[in-house]
């Protein structure tokens, strides 16, 4: 049973790395093309994806940083209870 949950989260973490790299992909493409046509939108839609993506990215790794900090605290209580 936790075999089968474990493959679970493994998809899922491929699926978030996968949708992650085609909004990379989505904005460069956006960009060049935006930059090649002269076109404004296209240009500005490249940008506007790949802010937004480094934006996530940030703050996925604050939170993780701040989930790891909580967490370090509850093992140390945890260890001189026992």
């Amino acid at each position: 049973m936790d075999h089968d949950k474990e493959r679970q989260e493994i998809s899922v973490i491929g699926r978030l790395l996968s949708l992650e790299a085609l909004l990379v992909i989505m904005g460069v493409l956006s960009l060049v093309s935006g930059i090649l046509a002269g076109d404004t939108l296209r240009l500005f839609l490249g940008i506007l994806i790949l802010a937004v993506l480094a934006l996530y990215i940030i703050l996925r790794r604050r939170r993780r940083r701040l989930n790891v900090l909580m967490v370090q605290p509850r093992k140390k209580d945890e260890s001189h209870d026992a």
